[in-house]
């Protein structure tokens, strides 16, 4: 990473204010961007984008590879004439403060459905080669992909491992077959990512335009019900079946007394050696043609990992296991695509294994949370005064509650009366203490979460880990945006050299 200082905002696109029940990849997103420059912020950092299943959570995707189809602008459709302004009315009686995902997914693809049936009777010769050309250089991940969703709806939703042997197998032979028995569900679901990329490709250049980065996220472990699994089960540990033998989570910690039991197959690294880490560098490769920069989520699972027995119903019964292949695969990454812009999420209890070793060994910033320096004493590793030029530093990330929600809850004594000593004064406002403490720092880059730019309390809360439902669900109300925020926004940025295009020195 390179040492120019810069801060951004971190908001999720289903997040974005607009009438159709859920954040899309339209004018609304324009707005935001041009927001976010006049706020002197150079940096904006999403979570996932790939479509989301069981828990609407974008860290358990069908694809690692894939858009997700809800994103995508109902109104850019109208505009491109596959559908009409008419079509939309019933989502518009949808909640704009919140996701209400069962009545956005069932309204949604409803007019997908005509939309691509509409395309199907409309498109141009040409246009419909040009998706034909997008399908092609795609195929290394889209044709298992639509196939997989295409089997999912044929199977009424169920989990692959549930379905017959001939789908659930993925025998070339019988995909081929069904392939085409399912042709036009299939090309649906390739319709559908060629839309989602399209719109996905205006909006980043328009943020690149404004001189913004768009930093994305990579879960370290993909969904067991995914299309990555179905269509690479040599590559995770499973049986002949297809069940895990072992999943993935983290011990007991500071969210959960019981750990994290997330379930994600565990990877069988040797497979992925014997292939060159082929998969790994096909998912690295495109990703970065949607953002400039990717968070790796879960960074110590290159290092070591908690391994889980299958049958458990908690993490607490887990072990860790040394990862080999870690280094070896950023070797591989390293030698043939050269240095890349990864951060390292490098978060929690890492007393066992060598993650920051790791870390450092391939040149990749790690984070600092403002809201886990405070109640110990002046060696924790997130308060400013420890923390290396090398990070990236956050008030509080999606996982955490608000900055505002954070200190209002707070029962602990200790991080109060630490945070009034360091500051050297009573904290009247919580939200811009840890903001001016963020942009302060030697942190080449500082993220705060749309709620804390708000100053919003719990309600803004984006996800509560360990919880299983409810979560994702937050929508931004265009209004807050306003100009005398983004002001003072850019003020703060100037102030702490992190203004892009201004003289640091003055």
């Amino acid at each position: 990473m390179e040492d120019n200082r810069g801060a951004g905002v971190l908001l999720h696109p289903t997040s974005f204010p607009g009438s159709n029940g859920i954040g899309e990849l339209g004018e609304e997103a324009l707005l935001i961007l041009d927001w976010i420059h006049d706020a002197g912020l150079s940096l904006w950092q999403i979570l996932p984008l790939g479509p989301t299943g069981y828990g609407d959570s974008p860290y358990a995707c069908f694809s690692a590879f894939a858009g997700n189809p809800l994103l995508i602008s109902l109104d850019s459709l109208v505009q491109d004439g596959w559908l009409t302004g008419d079509d939309l009315d019933a989502l518009k009686k949808l909640p704009h403060e919140c996701v209400d995902y069962g009545a956005v997914i069932t309204g949604k693809n409803r007019l997908l459905d005509k939309a691509y049936h509409n395309w199907q009777m409309k498109v141009s010769s040409d246009a419909k080669e040009e998706f034909y050309s997008f399908c092609q250089n795609q195929s290394s991940w889209l044709t298992d992909f639509a196939l997989f969703m295409a089997l999912k709806k044929f199977n009424d939703g169920k989990v692959w491992s549930q379905w017959i042997p001939e789908h659930r197998d993925h025998n070339p032979d019988s995909m081929n077959t069904v392939r085409r028995e399912l042709r036009e569900k299939v090309e649906r679901e390739q319709w559908l990512q060629y839309t989602f990329f399209q719109q996905w490709e205006k909006i980043r250049s328009y943020a690149n335009g404004l001189n913004i980065q768009i930093i994305g996220d990579m879960p370290i472990f993909v969904a067991y019900d995914s299309a990555d699994v179905w269509a690479n089960r040599h590559l995770f540990n499973l049986d002949e079946k297809g069940n895990s033998t072992v999943v993935a989570g983290v011990p007991p910690d500071y969210f959960s007394k019981t750990g994290q039991l997330w379930g994600n197959p565990l990877y069988n690294w040797k497979a992925h050696e014997q292939e060159g880490f082929y998969w790994w560098k096909d998912r690295i490769r495109s990703t970065l043609k949607l953002v400039d920069q990717v968070r790796i989520d879960h960074f110590r699972g290159f290092d070591s990992y908690w391994e889980i027995p299958a049958e458990e119903e908690t993490a607490v019964n887990g072990k860790w296991i040394d990862n080999e292949y870690g280094a070896k695969l950023f070797e591989t990454l390293h030698l043939e695509m050269g240095d890349l812009p990864l951060i390292a999420e490098d978060l929690g209890d890492l007393s066992y294994g060598h993650t920051q070793e790791l870390r450092k060994k391939f040149d990749l910033p790690g984070m600092k949370i403002l809201q886990f320096a405070f109640g110990g004493d002046a060696t924790n590793p997130y308060l400013p005064h420890n923390i290396e030029t090398d990070c990236v530093i956050y008030t509080g990330t999606h996982d955490n509650n608000t900055t505002a929600g954070w200190w209002k809850e707070t029962t602990d004594s200790k991080i109060r009366k630490h945070l009034t000593d360091y500051i050297g004064h009573k904290v009247s406002d919580p939200n811009e203490e840890l903001l001016r403490i963020a942009y302060s720092s030697t942190a080449v880059f500082a993220i705060t979460p749309m709620q804390d730019l708000l100053g919003l309390g719990s309600e803004g809360m984006m996800n509560q880990p360990g919880k299983a439902y409810g979560n994702w669900s937050w929508r931004l109300d265009q209004n807050l945006l306003t100009e005398e925020l983004a002001e003072q926004m850019k003020n703060l940025a100037v102030l702490y050299g992190r203004m892009p295009g201004v003289d640091k020195q003055g």
